[in-house]
């Protein structure tokens, strides 16, 4: 399993690592060893970064439309939001490494911005993966809002919005505060990184989130008196 860099790769499965994954994932291992460990799926950030909400642990996930590897990551991360615990706060980043990037980023916080990114999260993939849409400019993004019941003018508003434009200046530098140099990624309580390059596999990648997931939640919790 390769990362997009942000290039077309092939999306690969070896069998190898499938068959050592089970033995390198212990619990022990993610509970005790706190080093740079790619050979466990894994990297440290350095250095770590803030999470929105301490009392929680954060999953931050880095992608792109035009990424087929986060368009196949997509029925593997649904299936794991559905059964996330409860103190976990899932966020969706767009990565921009590039002025193609930066153009749906701008689509996903309109979206957002505009309260319809759930509707249309899985059809903007729909539409730049499997439809061949490019959806870069204001002007081809325009029908698109509109076709899921978004008034042009309340669509041109929110694309030109202060709110969207700070977004957007604040993820221009989110990849590189996160060590992040393709996609898809995911970091988990801004200490450590993932990706399908690390993981081998994305049934791997959200094994290797839920064990350091698990760890930090035994971290959050209180110690006994």
């Amino acid at each position: 399993m390769k990362t997009h860099f942000p290039r077309t790769f092939a999306r690969t499965a070896v069998s190898l690592w499938l068959a050592l994954g089970a033995l390198i994932a212990s619990p022990a291992l993610f509970a005790t060893d706190h080093s740079p460990r790619p050979d466990l799926g894994y990297e440290m950030v350095e250095p770590p970064q803030p999470t929105v909400d301490p009392s929680k642990v954060e999953v931050l996930e880095f992608f792109w439309y035009g990424c087929p590897h986060c368009y196949h990551l997509e029925p593997d991360l649904n299936a794991w939001l559905k059964k996330k615990p409860d103190n976990v706060e899932f966020i969706r980043q767009p990565a921009i490494f590039n002025e193609r990037w930066g153009a749906h980023a701008k689509a996903f916080f309109t979206a957002e911005a505009l309260g319809v990114l759930d509707k249309m999260h899985a059809d903007f993939y729909e539409a730049i993966q499997n439809q061949n849409r490019k959806l870069e400019t204001e002007d081809e993004l325009a029908p698109f809002f509109k076709e899921h019941g978004v008034a042009e003018a309340d669509f041109r508003k929110a694309y030109k919005s202060f709110a969207v434009d700070t977004k957007m200046r604040q993820a221009a530098t989110m990849a590189q505060r996160y060590g992040i140099t393709g996609t898809p990624a995911v970091v988990i309580n801004g200490k450590y990184r993932t990706s399908g390059s690390l993981a081998k596999s994305f049934p791997r990648m959200i094994e290797i989130m839920n064990q350091l997931i698990a760890q930090e939640s035994a971290a959050l919790k209180p110690a006994k008196k």
